[in-house]
């Protein structure tokens, strides 16, 4: 079981590297974020630490039963 805290905290803090979707077992969104994030020279990685807020605080919005379903179970990648 994954812990929506602990994946809230790395998508705030570390979002623009995709730590918080390694951290869910999402490899390839992890790399494409990582691999964004280190080529686009900031500009991406600004837009990727956004993206990584949205989804902490969607993260930390849900019931731990939403989010397991919606992020463990069902395995939702983006949002």
């Amino acid at each position: 079981m994954k812990s929506r805290i602990a994946a809230g905290l790395l998508a705030i803090f570390l979002g623009a590297l995709g730590i918080h979707k390694f951290y869910l077992g999402y490899t390839k969104q992890g790399i494409i974020t990582l691999v964004i994030s280190l080529f686009t020279f900031g500009i991406g990685a600004a837009v990727m630490q956004i993206i990584g807020i949205i989804e902490g605080i969607m993260y930390l919005s849900k019931s731990d039963e939403e989010f397991e379903f919606s992020y463990v179970d069902y395995q939702k990648c983006w949002f």
